[in-house]
């Protein structure tokens, strides 16, 4: 089904969305069209936003949405946080992070290393200055090494690893990380330099499914999406959109397809589909 073709009202419990490529109309921010139409539904529609951002990265569009009495799924599920409450938490164990660190480095690929809202890199690259710029969020700039001591004293993990290397390293270190860590832990590759990698026993789905309420069902929700890690979300939830710009697999498991984020196809979508 694509966009347009179905103009009935629909009523839904709660709108679950991503951010990057899907709800946000440029790198960083929402639209007054997003915020205006959102505010219009957001008293009979709980709206969580759902990505792969640390909550610093998504409190601030909590705020322009008027949504900070809502949670947030945050590092595609491995944390979710209700205001400064933390609702539930899985990370990447020390043993693994380890094992990665060494792997990266034969292969002189750096690490974003997240954990709640602590971001630690080494080195001020342009790829790290660009996600300053989107995520309107700072690094910590410190050896890998050191992160992970800290880490261990404090007995803690990562909620999410960034491998941000070239193509040709990136090409080589998938396999050998999904080789090595497949069964453990999810890898994704958002771009051609950069492979995220998360705690596989959590996901999108996962977090939305433990937010709700006795008695709700995921038939109640809505969710927007626009790439892989969002294919399980839209699948499952009672109705799944995929903006225009997203990827051709993620267009087949959807139950309709809305403008892309740039044409601000969720909040277009919300307007003609979406009682108030």
């Amino acid at each position: 089904m694509t966009f347009g073709q179905n103009s009935d009202s629909m009523k839904y419990k709660i709108l679950c969305s991503d951010l990057d490529g899907t709800l946000l109309s440029s790198k960083s921010d929402v639209s007054d069209f997003a915020i205006s139409e959102l505010e219009r539904i957001r008293d009979k529609t709980q709206i969580i936003l759902v990505s792969a951002r640390m909550p610093r990265a998504m409190v601030y569009l909590q705020r322009r949405l008027g949504i900070l009495d809502q949670p947030i799924v945050c590092y595609n599920g491995a944390l979710v946080m209700h205001g400064t409450i933390e609702i539930s938490s899985t990370v990447i164990e020390m043993q693994h992070l380890s094992e990665i660190h060494n792997l990266a480095q034969l292969h002189f690929t750096k690490l974003g290393l997240y954990y709640a809202d602590e971001w630690f890199v080494e080195e001020n690259t342009a790829r790290v200055r660009k996600e300053i710029r989107y995520t309107q969020s700072t690094p910590i700039f410190r050896a890998t090494s050191d992160t992970l001591k800290d880490w261990e004293d404090r007995e803690i993990g990562a909620h999410k690893v960034m491998l941000m290397g070239t193509k040709v390293t990136s090409d080589i270190l998938y396999p050998l990380l999904e080789k090595q860590f497949g069964d453990d832990l999810h890898l994704y590759r958002s771009n051609d330099t950069l492979i995220e990698i998360a705690p596989k026993s959590v996901s999108k789905l996962t977090a939305i499914k433990n937010l709700l309420k006795k008695d709700e069902s995921l038939s109640d929700v809505i969710a927007f999406g626009d790439n892989y890690n969002d294919i399980e979300m839209l699948e499952h939830c009672g109705y799944g959109v995929a903006v225009g710009n997203a990827r051709e697999e993620v267009k087949a498991i959807a139950d309709n397809t809305t403008l892309p984020h740039y044409e601000d196809g969720v909040a277009q979508f919300i307007k003609e589909h979406l009682e108030g």
